[in-house]
This record gives structure tokens, sequence and C-alpha cells, in this order.
């Protein structure tokens, strides 16, 4: 009786365990943790996900709120959506440290559009120049949270940042939809904090 009774002890105990470290995400490319609700991503060579589990999407809203850092080329922060596998999805991201840039051409760069692997920013940028990446109208502190509600159709993409009326980026998708893995996107060397996740599928 006492075997029985320790085993059952013993069997309940590794189960609340697997139930503490179960984890919301599944990450590529990266390590990551989540706390009173934040996601943190550390940083890494070339970009990595934390796609999340449980959680599919097609069309419709996106909302979710980020923080990144003012330290140039070292912070990429934002999400990818439509994923079908690890390098095969959408995604929209952020470069903080172009928010304020006094160089025009840097701060024109401060919200990106990608389709990887055909349609990855350097492609985009020199075959389509400034199309698929644009300043933000009232960008925010780089250091700070921000809001960000990306509004997906089969035809057209437009990224809002905190609250604005207008789309900062306004384009039209270069794929279809392939997949519907979703998850929080950091590039290369770049770490990133992400919160208050809601998605609102189309209800057509």
């Amino acid at each position: 009786m006492k075997i029985f009774s320790i085993t059952l002890l013993l069997s309940v105990a590794f189960a609340v365990a697997l139930a503490q470290n179960k984890t919301s995400f599944t990450t590529y490319n990266r390590k990551a943790t989540e706390e009173n609700g934040v996601i943190k991503i550390a940083a890494n060579e070339n970009p990595g996900l934390a796609w999340l589990n449980d959680k599919s999407f097609n069309y419709g809203t996106i909302s979710f709120e980020v923080k990144g850092r003012d330290v140039f080329q070292e912070s990429f922060v934002g999400i990818a959506f439509h994923g079908l596998n690890d390098t095969t999805y959408e995604a929209v991201y952020f470069r903080p440290f172009n928010f304020k840039a006094k160089d025009p051409e840097r701060k024109a760069h401060a919200v990106q559009y990608i389709a990887v692997p055909q349609f990855d920013w350097p492609f985009l940028r020199k075959t389509y120049h400034n199309q698929y990446e644009k300043p933000l109208a009232n960008a925010p502190d780089p250091n700070d949270w921000f809001r960000v509600k990306i509004v997906v159709s089969p035809n057209e993409i437009n990224v809002f940042v905190n609250d604005q009326p207008k789309a900062d980026l306004m384009i039209k998708p270069l794929v279809s939809a392939r997949g519907q893995k979703i998850g929080f996107w950091t590039g290369h060397i770049s770490s990133g904090e992400f919160r208050n996740l809601k998605l609102e599928p189309d209800k057509q």
C-alpha cells in the first residue's frame, strides 16, 4: 500500500512538473521564455521564431504589443503569419532603431513586409524600392512598448501602429496564403518582447 501511495505521489508530481514546464510556443533558431504574459525572445544569428501553439490564422485582424531596442541593426521585431514551416511564411516587422532616425532613407525603413523564401527584404528593396517598407507617421519611443494592428485580407494588408486611424503600411500580399501557423518573429542578432496577442478571424 505504501509503495502504491509513493508511486501515485511521484506520478502526480511528474504531471505537475510537466504542466508547469509546458510553454505556449515552439521556437525555431531562438531561445525564449514566457513570464507574466510576456514572451521574451533571445537574440541569435539569422531570423528566428516563436510559433504559437494551438493558434492558427488565415484572414482577419492580428493585434499585439511589442518592444524592441534603439540599437542600430540589432532590433528587428514583428510577427509571422500564414506559416507553412520554419522558412516559409509572410511577416510584418519593425526596425525600432529607424523610428526616429535623422536620415530620411533610414526613417523610411521603419516597418517591413516580407514573404519568404521568395520575397525577403533585400530583393524587395532592390526590385520594389520603398513599396514594401515605410516610415511611421507618429513613430513611438524605439525602446518602449507599442501597439500593432495588422488587417489581413486576400488582396490587401494594412498595418496600424498605436491606434493611428491611417495605416502606416498598405500593401498587396505577394503570395497566396500557404499555411495557418502564426508566431512572433525576430531578425538577425535581434531579441524582442511580445504580449497581448489577439486574433480576430475574418467572418466571411
